[in-house]
């Protein structure tokens, strides 16, 4: 059986939704999404929370995770890299349950709409697929070979991608998707000694629209608001 470590990151600067990882969503604080979630996936024996704020600490301990360090500065600015701080948090824990884990899970707060069954499949599909490391997408709604442009320093309009012949539908199109900042997981060996997200052995496990988007702005908020409603309405 293996040792599976689930992170969960929360800063509390913040800018485009005040406070936002403890805004109240359909009357529960946004991050207590995730932490159930989590513990609904009943992978976990850990649920650890990286985080500057005591605010957050505090709500996130009341929904049943930890919280045994606080974030260093540094880790808390915004030019911080998400994955040192991922990383930081996954050693922290190895030392303090003074156990080895050969895989790490992190989970966005701002995913409220991942299902708990996303978290699991993902998993599964890493393990299934022996890959190093997992993301997670959903199919983009513009395509780089057909309506993504670019402009180059010369003020040329260019599409970002190209093939030898054009695509004149988007349908004809290659797949692309879009990250959604849900689900991210690796083995041991990749969250300690690799930098990137994009590995020889990377998979992407895809995920829908409705259960995709990623509260960056109070108009996300409103928007996944409307959507948790909608579904609590019709059942």
């Amino acid at each position: 059986m293996s040792n599976v470590l689930c992170t969960i990151c929360a800063r509390g600067g913040s800018k485009g939704v005040k406070n936002k990882n403890i805004k109240h969503l359909n009357g529960k604080p946004l991050i207590a999404y995730t932490i159930e979630q989590a513990k609904d996936s009943g992978l976990f024996d850990h649920i650890v929370i990286s985080t500057d704020s005591d605010d957050i600490a505090s709500i996130a301990i009341k929904y049943g995770a930890e919280v045994f360090f606080k974030r260093s500065p540094g880790m808390a600015s915004d030019t911080a890299g998400k994955l040192d701080v991922i990383r930081d948090a996954f050693i922290r824990s190895e030392t303090h349950y003074q156990k080895r884990y050969d895989y790490l899970i992190d989970l966005d707060a701002t995913a409220p709409l991942r299902s708990v069954d996303d978290i699991k499949h993902a998993y599964a599909q890493l393990l299934r697929d022996k890959n190093d490391n997992l993301i997670t997408a959903m199919p983009s709604r513009r395509s780089p070979y057909f309506n993504l442009v670019e402009i180059d320093p010369t003020g040329k309009v260019t599409l970002s991608k190209k093939l030898d012949s054009h695509v004149m539908r988007r349908q004809d199109a290659p797949c692309s998707y879009d990250m959604n900042a849900s689900i991210y997981i690796w083995n041991r060996e990749t969250i300690l000694n690799c930098n990137t997200l994009f590995l020889e052995k990377t998979g992407l496990y895809v995920m829908p629209e409705e259960r995709s988007i990623d509260i960056d702005t109070e108009i996300d908020f409103s928007f996944v608001e409307f959507l948790m409603r909608k579904k609590h309405a019709e059942k």
